[in-house]
C-alpha cells in the first residue's frame, strides 16, 4: 500500500506492525524541525482542517513530555500525548504517542527529515506499534485522512513563514 505524490502524504505498510507516512515539503529542514516541534509553530497547523488546538505543551529535550488537544468546530476536545526518547535537531526525533481517549495503546514515532536541497525536506515519519490490532485501529481511525489534512496545513503554513523570513 502506497499512496500520494512527492507533494502530498505518502502511506506505506512495511511490516504488521508499522506504518511509515512520508511527504516532501518547500522549506528547509531546519524550518520544518521547528514547526514540527515547537509549540509557537505547532497552534497554527497541527491537527485536520476545522480543529484548532486547545493545549499545546512540548518539553523538547530526551525524557521531555508533551501533550497535544485538538478541539473541533463543534467544542469537542481529543487529548494525544507521549514522551520524548531521542532528538537530535534538525534532523531526528523519537517519541511516543497516545490517544488520550484509547488509553494504553503507545506507539513509537521515529522523524527523520532529509535535507534534499535546495530549500526542500523529505519528511519520513514510522510508527511502529505494540501489536497489529493497535495499527490497525490506527489505520481505521481515520488517522491517513487527519494525517494528510495536518501536513497540507503544515506546508501552507511554512510557505508563508519562509516568505516573512524572506
Amino acid at each position: 500500500m502506497a499512496t500520494g505524490t512527492p507533494a502530498s502524504l505518502s502511506v506505506t505498510l512495511p511490516s504488521e506492525r508499522e506504518i511509515v507516512l512520508s511527504r516532501q515539503f518547500d522549506a528547509p529542514r531546519e524550518l520544518v524541525f521547528e514547526a514540527m516541534s515547537q509549540p509557537r509553530h505547532l497552534v497554527h497547523w497541527y491537527g485536520p482542517h476545522g480543529y484548532s488546538l486547545a493545549l499545546c505543551e512540548v518539553d523538547l529535550r530526551p525524557g521531555g513530555a508533551w501533550r497535544i488537544v485538538h478541539r473541533d468546530a463543534e467544542g469537542r476536545e481529543f487529548g494525544f500525548r507521549g514522551q520524548i526518547h531521542d532528538i537530535a535537531p534538525p534532523e531526528r526525533m523519537v517519541r511516543t504517542f497516545e490517544f488520550e481517549g484509547l488509553p494504553g495503546h503507545v506507539s513509537t514515532e521515529t522523524l527523520v527529515l532529509e535535507d534534499l536541497g535546495g530549500g526542500r525536506t523529505q519528511m519520513i515519519v514510522t510508527a511502529r506499534f505494540d501489536s497489529v490490532e493497535d495499527r490497525d485501529g490506527m489505520l481505521q481511525s481515520g488517522m491517513e485522512r487527519g494525517a494528510a489534512e495536518s501536513y497540507d496545513r503544515l506546508a501552507s503554513y511554512l510557505a508563508n513563514v519562509a516568505t516573512h523570513r524572506g
